[in-house]
């Protein structure tokens, strides 16, 4: 059917580590190592993909689920950032328009705040000619209005409007994954690497471990590439790569749509220090951000956002949509993530540069940096250095990414089937046809198809109970109390594909329990007292 790992199916996996040499083992299961892996299955290559934790449990889970065009790149003056993410965007909304969505942003033009109008403008004029058409306008104060109901920050005049995108970025992960084991990759998560092997100053090799069974494992490859985000310095030191990374946090807020309803994404520069805010509505609810800060905790641990953080967050909201007079208890959930920004000696995190890095240390081959809207570029780049040591050709190119979806059951709404669609893609009509009425159902309050979980428990690899329902499904973060109040109807479907005793699933909730409160609720704040 195409499942990622099965119980069995990732013992047959495990079996194959010790096997003859690999072309490449790809080291980090996020945007980055989903692309490379991607991107070399399709040329033949025999290629591992690896993850210490799960699939997409980094940055990639934690962004702002958005894939733009890079506008504040272009502020900064990098303009070939915002190029590439342009081009990029447009090309990810051609190829998967059910999972990459076009988003509208307003932007409230006030007297006396920057930028002013026209400076703004004129950068909106190159984004539309980048992506190659013209999508921003300008809307006077009653249009305004209009468009944001309750948009008042203070001498506003009017507001500019234009056009990005938006995403779920842990499923654009998994659907990158899939492309990736259709065209042959080894995909595991729940497996660290555990160090290099050398062979005459070059790698040729990684030590691995099972972080189910702590099994360890020699695999042999004639390259290895390096894309574990935020942890990638660890790995350079094998070969004598000294750190260049900056780890920068950036935290989020998600309300209930009900509390703050925007049909528009608002985008605003921050009243206290300029920075760039924005909200907008997402999987059914409205999500906030981000900060920008130097992430000085233990990257091993989960980031959490500070109260200076959720006042920051607030704070900005407030400015746009005073009536709204939100207050932390308004939160519903909250997550951080840590940003593998490349530290380029700038003071100010949020001038650090964006671009990605790809270095070649005899045979490590280091991908970090970048962003998520540009990671088949990234991956192309990786795989360019790694060719040489491979042993094969390799040439950029401008092939698809994802296999076409094919037509759903038409009885089916064109919601159920966009969403399908969305999160599936060429598998969507395998692995929904045998769905029952009930589990085309959304679960209340969300977007999301009850039918999506029991797909996660049967196909896609989960291993813990965070691994649902952070990941494959937003539910821990899209529901009051970490969707805690619906465990006795998850457990009820996805305990026939999980194979967990009792004594499993109390564990796994409780441990699931502990996660949502102290990384997924406001710090003071916890489940059993949050808002409903």
């Amino acid at each position: 059917m195409g499942e990622l790992t099965s119980g069995a199916e990732r013992a047959g996996k495990l079996a194959q580590l010790d096997a003859p040499i690999w072309d490449l083992v790809v080291i980090g299961g996020g945007i980055s190592g989903a692309g490379v892996a991607q991107q070399a299955a399709r040329r033949g290559w025999k290629v591992l993909l690896i993850e210490q934790r799960d699939f997409a449990w980094g940055t990639s889970s934690r962004s702002s689920k958005l894939v733009h065009g890079g506008l504040r790149y272009l502020k900064e003056g990098d303009i070939k950032t915002t190029l590439h993410s342009v081009r990029e965007r447009q090309r990810l909304m051609q190829e998967a328009p059910e999972l990459i969505e076009p988003q509208s942003f307003l932007f409230a033009n006030c007297l006396k705040r920057k930028p002013g109008r026209w400076l703004f403008q004129s950068g909106l004029m190159i984004y539309d000619l980048m992506a190659g058409m013209r999508s921003h306008f300008w809307a006077d104060l009653p249009t305004t209005q209009t468009l944001a109901p309750g948009l008042g920050p203070p001498r506003m005049r009017g507001a500019l409007v234009f056009q990005d995108a938006k995403t779920d970025d842990a499923r654009l992960v998994w659907r990158v994954l899939m492309q990736a084991q259709r065209d042959g990759a080894t995909l595991l998560n729940y497996v660290a690497a555990q160090g290099l092997q050398l062979n005459a100053g070059r790698v040729a090799g990684v030590t691995v471990q099972d972080g189910l069974t702590g099994q360890t494992y020699q695999v042999r490859t004639k390259a290895v590439v390096n894309a574990t985000g935020a942890w990638a310095d660890r790995l350079r030191g094998a070969v004598g790569g000294k750190p260049m990374l900056r780890p920068l946090r950036g935290s989020h807020l998600v309300l209930p749509f009900w509390r703050l309803p925007v049909a528009q994404a608002i985008s605003l520069m921050h009243p206290k220090d300029g920075r760039p805010v924005f909200l907008y509505p997402w999987e059914g609810a409205t999500l906030i951000g981000t900060t920008d800060l130097d992430h000085r905790a233990d990257i091993d641990v989960e980031a959490s956002i500070t109260p200076q953080e959720v006042d920051y967050l607030i704070d900005a909201v407030n400015d746009q949509f005073p009536a709204a007079a939100l207050k932390p208890l308004d939160v519903s959930a909250c997550y951080a993530g840590v940003r593998p920004v490349v530290d380029d000696g700038k003071g100010a995190a949020s001038q650090a540069a964006r671009d990605h890095v790809v270095l070649d240390e005899s045979g490590l081959i280091t991908l970090t940096g970048g962003k998520l809207t540009t990671f088949r570029l990234m991956a192309q780049d990786a795989l360019a250095l790694a060719a040489p040591h491979v042993g094969r050709p390799f040439a950029k190119d401008e092939a698809l990414i994802f296999t076409p979806v094919d037509a759903l059951n038409p009885r089916w709404s064109a919601s159920v089937r966009h969403r399908l669609a969305a999160r599936y893609g060429y598998l969507a009509g395998a692995l929904s046809q045998q769905a029952s009425e009930a589990e085309l159902q959304t679960i209340a309050g969300t977007q999301t198809l009850w039918l999506e979980l029991r797909v996660a428990a049967q196909f896609e690899a989960v291993v813990h109970l965070d691994d649902l329902l952070l990941r494959r499904t937003r539910l821990g973060i899209l529901l009051p109390r970490g969707a805690l109040d619906h465990l006795t109807r998850i457990r009820a479907l996805c305990a026939p594909h999980l194979d967990w005793d009792d004594a499993r699933w109390t564990s796994e909730i409780e441990r699931y329990r502990a996660l949502i409160a102290a990384h997924y609720q406001l710090p003071q704040i916890k489940p059993e007292t949050t808002k409903p």
